[in-house]
């Protein structure tokens, strides 16, 4: 496991806040991959991200002042704009002959899609950010328009987004981990799952599968209900839940704080207008179930501060070696220069949960 500074995966967006969670005139501090992050939202309702640092004395900019047009460090009142640029330092005098302008913050490709705040993390070192038509698309939901989602929480979990991310695909953990009065309120006797999982351009997905007709919460999408589930690369799951009627996708996005913290971003979707005024009862649930995995990766970080060997052993680990493998091909791709080959091939997967 990677502890150093490239325990996060370049080249991809992360998703870094809720939209509302930036409003218009307002600077949000963030980390990213152990850099500072600063997010901020224009009077125009623009979406920028700096690094948080201001280059003449390393004051954080968060500290500063922003109008909704420029900020202005709080130390000695150098501005800077959305894109970097210094545009001003008050202490030049009128005979000073410098360009500010040749001053930059870095800036980081930053957008706001259907509701959350999206930055790119690229490779490299330098200060201003990537060619906007060499970047990937950020990642979307087919389907749903540009629009927040009806259930977005965030949470931080004590641990490396590797195990973070082992942990989003486990589907062995269920049976142990999440229980409510509303859903297996005790636990069942172990039953063979199999499922297939085949390749996708970033990850990989399990086979579209029928889902139990009994379940009172799948009746609402109405019959013939079907679930698939994606996991892409750098930490993505998504889970659609789709009747002939109505349709539900989960939207699970991990982003890389430190090497031992990772922020979990938990949203839903759904098609149903007449669940508007049960957002606040789906939230609820939506928490408690991301508490218990939370809850689990705290009890998970002391015994891993000892550094234990671990084993990975039978199907329901095959993901977890999958995002392994994945990642060294990735990043293996990009240090010799060449087309990345998915390591994903289709496989069936047994395990008992």
């Amino acid at each position: 496991m990677t502890k150093g500074g490239d325990f996060a995966l370049r080249n991809f967006w992360y998703l870094m806040a809720p939209g509302n969670a930036v409003p218009p005139g307002r600077t949000l501090p963030k980390r990213l991959a152990d850099q500072p992050i600063l997010l901020g939202r224009t009077r125009g309702s623009e979406v920028f991200a700096l690094r948080d640092v201001c280059p003449h004395r390393g004051i954080p900019l968060r500290y500063g002042h922003f109008d909704g047009q420029e900020i202005a460090c709080c130390y000695h009142g150098w501005t800077f704009a959305p894109d970097g640029r210094c545009t001003g330092i008050p202490s030049l005098v009128e005979d000073e002959d410098f360009d500010v302008g040749r001053i930059k913050v870095r800036a980081y490709p930053c957008r706001e899609v259907q509701g959350n705040i999206w930055v790119f993390l690229p490779s490299g070192k330098g200060r201003g950010a990537p060619d906007d038509t060499a970047l990937p698309e950020v990642p979307r939901i087919p389907g749903f328009a540009d629009v927040a989602p009806q259930v977005g929480i965030s949470m931080i979990f004590p641990c490396h987004v590797e195990h973070a991310a082992f942990g989003l695909m486990d589907p062995a953990h269920v049976h142990y981990v999440h229980r409510a009065w509303w859903w297996r309120r005790r636990r069942r006797a172990l039953r063979v799952k199999e499922k297939v999982y085949e390749q996708t351009p970033l990850g990989w997905r399990m086979a579209r599968h029928r889902l139990p007709s009994e379940n009172l919460i799948y009746k609402l999408l109405g019959n013939n209900v079907t679930t698939e589930i994606t996991f892409d690369m750098p930490g993505l799951r998504t889970e659609e839940i789709r009747g002939d009627t109505h349709r539900v996708v989960s939207v699970t996005a991990l982003t890389p704080v430190t090497a031992t913290e990772t922020e979990v971003h938990h949203c839903l979707y759904w098609t149903m207008p007449w669940m508007a005024p049960f957002k606040t009862v789906a939230r609820g649930m939506a928490t408690k179930f991301l508490s218990q995995d939370q809850d689990m990766a705290t009890r998970q970080s002391e015994g891993l501060a000892d550094d234990p060997p671990l084993m990975l052993v039978g199907d329901a680990n095959v993901q977890s070696k999958w995002f392994a493998q994945f990642k060294r091909e990735w990043q293996r791709a990009e240090a010799e220069g060449r087309p990345f080959e998915n390591p994903v091939q289709t496989r069936t997967l047994r395990w008992r949960t």
